[in-house]
């Protein structure tokens, strides 16, 4: 990947500095009038983007005045609130700037909160299945490092993560996953979709500059071609449990965000995937909307006709769903969870988090 340096000349400066003077006048001023985040979603209709303010609107609305969210019956707040965090991120606001820079700074402090001397974000006696939560904080944290301009909010975030992945690879399988809980107090347990959590947080780290052991996503990898069956599809875990669309997707999301672009698994993952999601009216399989958080991610990085393809059918179906209130309230875990999911899905053109950038 090719490193940016900021203050350099690119193509687009040197075409505009060619351009006569009039007219580089012209547009200066026409850019000045045109906002970054009307720009970055041109091409989605007006439709979309007045339901995704309002599920915006709903999920700040529902933050608690600790910072935090939760699922049905007070449930997965660590997970909850990590989920909702990534949300508003991806509208463009950031911790110090943005309609939701409140409520961003009052999700870092909460999650900075749960971070334990061991390095786990969350707290087991209250986080159910405690490693989602623990990988959903590192990738929010991880995608807010990088516009902190705090210097000394910037220490205390390092410090959170730095442990956070000691912790991750501590709680990391034999077999290379990872499961509902650390390796010790499952015994030994691992599953796909929590893998990938972990992951995407590890790679959300490492981007950031945060020290990551290649040799723990080298195992992960490695976990996730294991769990690869002949016909694409990825399996619950490395006991068996069939091939698994939502897991899959992921899968591929993951070995995307591990650099894995050219892997001989990706053409088969992708077949098995397009062959079960690419109807977006399909309910033919669990954890629907989980499914097309990820495979969202695959398609934008696929871009071009693939992406606007299928992001016109997934908003289109997700426009429809929406409640008057702003929220999505479909599936058992509840309205935090899947408004989050969605409006994440509904702003992956905006481009603003680091870890869905193309």
């Amino acid at each position: 990947m090719q490193a940016v340096v900021y203050g350099a000349e690119g193509p687009l400066e040197r075409a505009f500095r060619r351009l006569p003077n009039s007219l580089c006048a012209i547009l200066a001023a026409a850019m000045l009038l045109v906002p970054c985040s009307v720009a970055r979603a041109a091409g989605k209709g007006p439709q979309v983007r007045r339901v995704t303010e309002r599920g915006l609107q709903w999920l700040a609305a529902h933050q608690s005045r600790r910072g935090h969210w939760t699922a049905n019956s007070g449930r997965y707040p660590t997970a909850m609130t990590a989920l909702a965090g990534i949300a508003l991120l991806s509208e463009g606001s950031t911790t110090t700037q943005g309609r939701y820079a409140a409520n961003i700074q009052q999700t870092v402090n909460y999650l900075i909160g749960r971070s334990r001397s061991n390095g786990l974000i969350g707290d087991p006696t209250t986080d159910d299945r405690y490693t989602y939560g623990h990988g959903f904080s590192v990738l929010f944290l991880s995608q807010v490092l990088g516009e902190e301009e705090d210097s000394q909010r910037r220490e205390e975030l390092i410090d959170v993560l730095a442990r956070a992945v000691v912790f991750t690879g501590r709680a990391q399988t034999s077999a290379g996953g990872w499961g509902y809980v650390s390796a010790k107090d499952g015994s030994g347990f691992d599953e796909g979709s929590t893998t990938i959590t972990q992951v995407q947080g590890l790679r959300g780290c490492r981007n950031a500059g945060i020290p990551v052991p290649r040799e723990i996503v080298d195992l992960a990898i490695k976990y996730i071609h294991d769990c690869t069956l002949p016909g694409g599809g990825v399996q619950y875990n490395s006991k068996g449990g069939g091939g698994r669309p939502a897991i899959t997707a992921a899968a591929i999301a993951c070995l995307y965000s591990a650099g894995e672009y050219d892997s001989e698994y990706v053409p088969k993952n992708l077949a098995y995937c397009k062959g079960k999601l690419d109807d977006i009216s399909s309910q033919s399989f669990g954890h629907w909307h989980y499914a097309h958080y990820y495979y969202a991610q695959v398609m934008y990085r696929e871009g071009g006709k693939t992406w606007e393809q299928y992001r016109d059918k997934i908003c289109t179906r997700l426009v429809s769903e929406a409640g008057a209130d702003g929220s999505w309230n479909q599936g058992y875990i509840g309205p935090v969870y899947t408004t989050a999911i969605n409006l994440t899905i509904l702003q992956l053109d905006n481009g603003s988090l680091p870890i869905y950038q193309r």
